[in-house]
């Protein structure tokens, strides 16, 4: 059973994440490993996405003018609506 899940939300490939940040792929990674970018999501054993709608709140919080702590608790706060959408 799902929770706070959007339905029309997608996975974006690699390709699509970078084309909507504008960031390059090691960009995208060293800012997962900073803790400024969400986890990709695990699509198979060489493939990963992001959910559109985190990819779209980070976008709005660079936009928006958030400091790099203030985008680190929003992918924190990412994450666990993850963890969270999931239990039952």
């Amino acid at each position: 059973m799902t929770k706070n899940v959007d339905p029309n939300d997608v996975i974006l490939r690699k390709p699509h994440v970078v084309a909507r940040t504008g960031l390059s792929k090691t960009t995208i990674y060293l800012r997962v490993r900073n803790g400024l970018f969400t986890k990709p999501v695990p699509l198979g054993p060489r493939a990963v996405g992001w959910p559109s709608s985190e990819v779209t709140t980070l976008n709005a919080a660079r936009i928006s003018g958030k400091s790099d702590e203030e985008i680190r608790k929003i992918v924190d706060e990412l994450h666990s609506a993850r963890k969270n959408a999931w239990q039952g």
